[in-house]
């Protein structure tokens, strides 16, 4: 996935706003939580994104993926793809879709139906 096409996939979230912080980051939320990230690689694209406790326990361990420089050592469960092989186009977009979806649920109900979520 190149940034342009990470950056349109999360755009068609319903709600979400992008940001660049953080050293030239597109940083992606929804009622103002984070829910992915792209470009904490020196450069070159990474992708960063929530996941559950499972996944975090599966991915890290995954070639091209490990746990989120920065967000991981504060004990939050975010993953960061970074190199090869990673994960498929498909595979990556379903993990920032539930990580929309984690931090969508954790919005106070009265955020949520102001945004229509």
């Amino acid at each position: 996935m190149t940034r342009d096409e990470f950056n349109t996939f999360c755009a068609s979230f319903r709600a979400s706003t992008h940001v660049v912080q953080w050293g030239n980051a597109d940083v992606w939320k929804v009622g103002g939580k984070v829910f992915a990230i792209c470009g904490w690689n020196d450069g070159a694209d990474a992708f960063t994104f929530k996941v559950s406790d499972l996944a975090f326990e599966i991915l890290s361990d995954m070639p091209g993926l490990r746990p989120a420089p920065y967000m991981a050592s504060r004990g939050l469960k975010w993953v960061q793809q970074y190199g090869s092989p990673g994960l498929s186009d498909p595979e990556l977009k379903q993990h920032i879709a539930a990580s929309y979806d984690m931090v969508v649920a954790k919005l106070k109900k009265k955020l949520r139906l102001d945004l229509g979520l």
